[in-house]
């Protein structure tokens, strides 16, 4: 069993960055790939960016592309999404999560519980 716990998010003006952290444990965190998602109110959960195990390939969804960089500390069980250049539409509540495969669309094998990040206009 695997706990993720997100961190980082808060209250940002368009044009600022935020880094999201999320801590693994429970689980061997190198076994795992490990994407971000994102859930805005009133819209479906998406896809933000995915990272391999050993962090060697990362995928973004097009909305992410050249803003956010997804990263790993396989020694320190953490990832690390880094977004810059923030939009007003970059507006929801991110979620951690775990996969043993790696992959944007597949199911998840585990979730944290969120942190929302607020962009303001």
């Amino acid at each position: 069993q695997v706990q993720l716990v997100e961190s980082g998010g808060g209250l940002v003006q368009a044009g600022g960055s935020l880094r999201l952290s999320c801590a693994a444990s429970g689980g061997t965190f190198r076994s795992y790939a490990m994407g971000w998602f994102r859930q805005a109110p009133g819209k479906e959960r998406e896809f933000v960016a995915v990272i391999s195990r050993s962090g060697g390939s990362t995928d973004y969804a097009n909305s992410a592309k050249g803003r956010f960089t997804i990263s790993r500390d396989n020694a320190k069980s953490t990832v690390i999404l880094q977004m810059n250049s923030l939009k007003p539409e970059d507006t929801a509540v991110y979620y951690c999560a775990a996969t043993r495969t790696y992959c944007s669309g597949c199911a998840y094998d585990y979730w944290g519980q969120g942190t929302q990040v607020s962009v303001s206009s």
